[in-house]
């Protein structure tokens, strides 16, 4: 039996160097699910592991892709279990991670096959995308789809608009034709979720994100500015200090945005995960038990 251990959380919980040091122990390599990490142009907004973390273990989309391509979770779905299933060739398990609950699921899961609906829904929520603005759209998916409306990212245009053209177009919620989809994988699933306090967790992310500044996110942020409507940069992190560019606040109200958007994003990411009964709980520092964890699972004992 051939085993893919997903080891999922917030961001800035702490799982990079935790599943370095698991696959450490268990001899593996490790897929990248972070849907920003993919792109080699953000760098220092994406929290990527740093290049002596990168040399301890081998990573996969990581930098592999370019902010000019388009990739999405189908097309992730695609790249990802032609990987594994090359990389279980050789390999009883792997890992995968990240904090991008559609790209784990599309794995795992595979993608919904949602029903094709019609261009001129599109067009019309485009154009009042321009007219209204983002956080009218966003509210009326929250009236159509409460239940989407809690883990989507509100920030990105693509994700509203996509689940209410499917809403409009169908009559029907998005989250539920998300659901009943899932797919038969070669191999098992281990899901392993990773959580703190809230207050400790939000103190890491207000630490990371000085860091980043520190780093120079606002000068990556300024240089990534001329392609700020790419799909990929459509994203926290980035859109707050786009708009410091162009002049719609100061910086300080930028870096308390980015905290803010930050935590938001963290909370909406365990909304996500939190729905999921399948998924084991453990503080990222529990290193021991997590790891016996995945043995004992593998072994075939629960």
């Amino acid at each position: 039996m051939k085993f893919l251990i997903v080891i999922v959380g917030p961001t800035a919980v702490g799982k990079t160097s935790l599943c370095i040091d698991i696959a450490g122990a268990l001899d593996t390599e490790i897929i990248s699910a972070d849907s920003r990490q993919f792109f080699r142009e953000m760098e220092i907004g994406t929290a990527k592991p740093s290049e002596k973390e990168l040399q301890q273990v081998t990573h996969h989309f990581v930098n592999s892709h370019s902010i000019h391509d388009k990739f999405n979770a189908g097309d992730f779905e695609r790249e990802a279990l032609q990987k594994i299933e090359e990389l279980l060739l050789v390999r009883d398990c792997l890992i995968m991670t990240g904090g991008s609950g559609l790209y784990i699921n599309a794995v795992t899961e595979g993608m919904a096959d949602i029903p094709g609906v019609s261009l001129a829904i599109r067009d019309e929520l485009n154009q009042r995308l321009a007219k209204e603005g983002l956080e009218a759209l966003a509210e009326e998916l929250r009236k159509l789809d409460p239940e989407y409306y809690e883990v989507v990212d509100r920030k990105n245009p693509q994700r509203i608009t996509r689940a209410l053209e499917v809403c409009i177009g169908t009559g029907e919620k998005y989250s539920e034709l998300r659901k009943n989809s899932k797919k038969q994988r070669s191999f098992e699933v281990i899901k392993i979720g990773l959580e703190r306090p809230r207050e400790e967790l939000y103190a890491r992310i207000n630490q990371r994100m000085d860091q980043m500044i520190a780093q120079g996110l606002f000068d990556e942020a300024r240089q990534l500015h001329p392609y700020k409507d790419h799909y990929a940069l459509q994203t926290v992190g980035y859109k707050e200090i786009f708009d410091f560019l162009e002049g719609a606040y100061d910086h300080d109200e930028a870096v308390r945005l980015l905290k803010r958007n930050s935590r938001r994003y963290a909370k909406r990411q365990m909304t996500w995960f939190g729905r999921d009964p399948e998924i084991s709980w453990f503080h990222p520092d529990d290193y021991q038990h997590i790891l016996g964890h995945i043995r004992t699972v593998m072994r075939g004992d629960k």
